[in-house]
């Protein structure tokens, strides 16, 4: 396909200038490659500012994290001078920090005629985007939208609408994630997220796999999802599949396991949508129902996060009349600018395969965990996860532990998160687009400094 751009971005002027930016930025990111602590001169002001924030913002931050906008890597600065090692990546939302391909588009995307590209006057880069998209997942159509909630949204609105309304109810796993809006906390499993909302979607739920007993909680699903079908006789549209539960605390399904719900769902009629919001980018492909072997078998994609852009990707069947699905803006010219080189970097770069980069470093690093874990048993259990998706759970797992050591952790310079319920576990979320070894093994010192600075609290 012929690619048209604006001729400035060729003008040698503009390359030069554009070189010139981008060699500063280098010359800045480049002390940002080891843990530092922050600078005293600057404790005040950054607390103050904090203290700001919170009060405009009506809450308190989980961290006290607010960044110059200045990284390199896996690192990144904060303002109060310290440099973290970034391994939640904003929940996954982050390439790499400071990225000079990203960096570079982000320049041209500055120039263009628009800060934001809508659905009723497009951008041509939107055609690259939709084209790589649909060429990595398989899928017929794209549609691009500015959060992975909107994406969701879409995706229930089209399986609602390929049965004409005469279907209303939704199936998904126990302890699922789906988003935060009014019908996506419904779906969401998680009391917590719906405190005085209404109901806005019928949803029954069905158990995850158990990797403790790989055959009985396959049949258990089984069984529960044929009582719900049975039940409600033709009213499911579509079962939301999270393949690894994110969320939930980073259970991975299997091939067996998926496959023996997706042929009962196809007996009835029923749609699959996968939710890879979290998951795209992180296994040994680029999805993970790829990973899973379920190619033919998923009729609706959602995406987020990595990618920059969201998007609902879906099969012809499910094509739409007009008007059902559609909003003001597409994305930000820059998130467009940076989709295109995260996209092309998946599909020209050694990022899959089951010695691609994402599993190679993904088993390194569990490797090392377990090393933790058997070091300190009673302290670390794990690990968990699947591809650059990794956690462990701390002490007994619970809620409170947890936090205090994600707590601990970020104080000593690694960022990571917590997950799940009963137990909780701290998880990490790696940056795709910039992780090396020495990264890891500077994680697991942190990780092994921060047990020894909890282990006499619990």
């Amino acid at each position: 396909m012929t690619k048209l751009r604006p001729e400035f971005l060729d003008d040698p002027r503009y390359r030069a200038l554009k070189s010139q930016i981008l060699e500063l930025m280098a010359s800045h990111q480049s002390p940002l490659s080891s843990l530092q602590p922050p600078q005293s001169d600057k404790t005040i002001p950054y607390e103050q500012l904090m203290e700001s924030f919170v009060s405009y913002r009506g809450g308190n931050l989980y961290y006290p994290y607010l960044s110059t906008g200045l990284g390199n890597g896996a690192f990144v600065q904060l303002a109060d001078g310290s440099v973290k090692l970034d391994f939640i990546s904003g929940i996954g939302a982050h390439w790499a920090h400071g990225n000079a391909e990203i960096i570079s588009s982000g320049i041209d995307a500055a120039l263009m005629d628009t800060v934001m590209q809508g659905n009723l006057q497009q951008h041509t880069l939107s055609v690259d985007v939709f084209e790589r998209f649909c060429r990595l997942s398989g899928m017929d159509h794209c549609f691009l939208t500015t959060s992975g909630a909107m994406a969701a949204e879409n995706a229930i609105k089209l399986s609602f609408h390929h049965f004409e309304g005469k279907r209303h109810r939704i199936l998904a796993f126990e302890k699922c994630f789906i988003g935060r809006t009014l019908s996506l906390a419904s779906i969401t499993d998680n009391s917590a997220y719906r405190v005085g909302l209404p109901k806005t979607v019928a949803v029954d739920y069905v158990p995850f796999y158990d990797s403790s007993d790989p055959e009985g909680s396959t049949q258990r699903a089984v069984d529960v999802l044929k009582s719900h079908l049975n039940r409600y006789p033709e009213q499911h549209a579509v079962m939301c599949m999270e393949l690894i539960q994110g969320e939930g605390g980073y259970f991975p399904g299997t091939k067996d396991f998926f496959h023996a719900l997706i042929n009962v769902l196809k007996e009835h009629s029923v749609l699959v949508m996968a939710d890879e919001i979290q998951t795209f980018g992180r296994t040994e492909n680029p999805f993970a129902f790829q990973t899973f072997g379920c190619e033919d078998l998923v009729d609706i994609v959602t995406i987020g996060k990595l990618s920059q852009v969201c998007a609902t990707l879906y099969r012809s069947k499910l094509k739409p009349k007009p008007g059902l699905i559609s909003q003001t803006f597409t994305s930000s010219s820059s998130a467009l600018h940076a989709a295109s080189v995260i996209l092309k970097s998946f599909e020209e770069g050694d990022f899959f395969g089951v010695d691609g980069s994402i599993m190679t470093h993904g088993r390194y690093f569990q490797s090392k965990l377990a090393e933790l874990s058997h070091k300190y048993p009673e302290a670390l259990s794990g690990p968990f996860g699947y591809g650059v998706m990794v956690a462990f759970k701390p002490y007994s797992g619970t809620k409170e532990e947890a936090v205090e050591f994600a707590k601990v952790m970020f104080e000593k310079g690694l960022i990571g998160f917590i997950a799940g319920r009963e137990p909780t576990r701290i998880r990490f979320l790696m940056p795709v687009g910039a992780l090396s070894i020495q990264d890891i093994d500077l994680a697991i010192s942190v990780i092994e400094e921060t047990l020894h600075a909890t282990r006499s609290r619990s």
